[in-house]
């Protein structure tokens, strides 16, 4: 044996064919695991973008509201009564639907989420949006998300390029005067923004006093929890009150419990440990069984079963690792690719990479372990 490299990697080099196919399904697994933790993420923190860019620390919103895309409305005298708590500083109130939009270009009509604010306050902290609220007082004007898929038409590169657009929404012509920067989801393909006064104009079928998110904004220092405890068991049952907090969680747990998306990805992620479980048990399996008369020497010179044991978990930690680093390098590929494809927060972030390079050294050691029962067998007496 080489002086000072370690018998584990001795062995897996020796069969080099074998150490790349190993390393190849590693790699797989690593690939598939890394494409569905990121999907995954990303779903979480596109589903959840317009909730951490409310500009308020309790929001109320209807019990009936599910999840963004589909909102339900509620009385906003719940709004202006909780005006009146010593705690709060400011109360604004949020329209939400979904309409159609048609395309300018192609003339294609697309679902779109419509949110509207009253200009004079800031319900939202987005880019854009601070100076588009003056833009939007006037008559059928709105502001556009820039990060909309560009099936919507080249909306936002038109009004770069200080050409000005004009669309129709639900079937009323409009104005675009503005882009802010919001992003997509799985839910929501595009947004578009505008004054309470022009979506109840876009929307006539809505009453003026059914809104669809309230969002309160108390003094410094008051524990947002405490008043939402507290308007909670003074309010009827006909409105939730939430922290910001709250309401991040609830639309988390939608998309991770009430939708099919968050098991598939969960599911994708047990899979490809499995996959990669089973080829790297295959590859140590048979690298065991190729050196069992060595293993046996080894009993017959005294060494004990600890240390053969502790060699099959080197060479699946050495499997683990290095099958990791071209899966992760490929991964930051597919990430940015998937990421500008599909116009979601594909972000690689170093916890992922460690979370997923610890499930990758388990599942090789899993299968260590399950390839040291022919190890066991190894019988000094087969060397004589």
């Amino acid at each position: 044996m080489t002086r000072g490299i370690p018998l584990a990697w001795l062995q897996l080099r020796r069969e080099k064919l074998r150490l790349l196919v190993a390393l190849a399904g590693v790699a797989f697994a690593v690939i598939l695991i890394f494409m569905q933790l990121g999907f995954r993420t990303a779903m979480f923190k596109g589903a959840t973008r317009f909730h951490d860019a409310l500009n308020g620390d309790v929001i109320l919103i209807s019990p009936t509201f599910d999840f963004l895309p589909q909102p339900k409305s509620f009385s906003r005298r719940r709004l202006q009564q909780a005006a009146g708590w010593p705690e709060v500083e400011s109360v604004n109130a949020i329209y939400l639907g979904l309409t159609l939009w048609k395309n300018p270009e192609s003339g294609k009509t697309r679902s779109l989420l419509l949110a509207g604010i009253d200009p004079s306050e800031d319900p939202l902290a987005l880019p854009g949006v601070p100076e588009g609220r003056e833009l939007i007082r006037m008559p059928d004007v709105v502001l556009f998300d820039r990060d909309s898929r560009p099936e919507y038409g080249p909306v936002a590169a038109a009004l770069e390029g200080g050409r000005p657009i004009d669309a129709e929404i639900a079937n009323r012509r409009v104005t675009v005067g503005g882009l802010f920067t919001l992003g997509t989801s799985f839910g929501i393909d595009g947004t578009a923004l505008t004054s309470d006064i022009n979506f109840l104009r876009l929307d006539p079928t809505r009453l003026p006093g059914l809104i669809d998110v309230g969002v309160i904004r108390l003094k410094p220092g008051v524990d947002a929890a405490q008043v939402r405890d507290a308007m909670k068991a003074a309010f009827p049952p006909d409105v939730l009150v939430l922290t910001k907090a709250d309401f991040v969680a609830r639309e988390m747990h939608y998309w991770d419990t009430s939708t099919p998306i968050g098991y598939v990805f969960t599911f994708g992620v047990i899979i490809g440990l499995v996959v990669g479980a089973i080829i790297v048990y295959q590859i140590l399996f048979a690298d065991v069984s190729d050196h069992l008369a060595e293993y046996a020497t080894l009993k017959a010179m005294g060494y004990p079963n600890r240390y053969l044991f502790g060699v099959v978990m080197q060479e699946a930690v050495i499997l683990a690792v290095f099958g990791f680093l071209p899966g992760l390098a490929i991964c930051l590929y597919l990430y940015r690719v998937a990421g500008d494809a599909t116009r979601l927060p594909m972000v690689l972030t170093p916890a992922t990479a460690a979370y997923v390079l610890l499930l990758t050294i388990g599942m090789c050691c899993l299968s260590g372990a399950i390839a040291l029962r022919k190890v066991r067998s190894a019988d000094p007496a087969e060397v004589f």
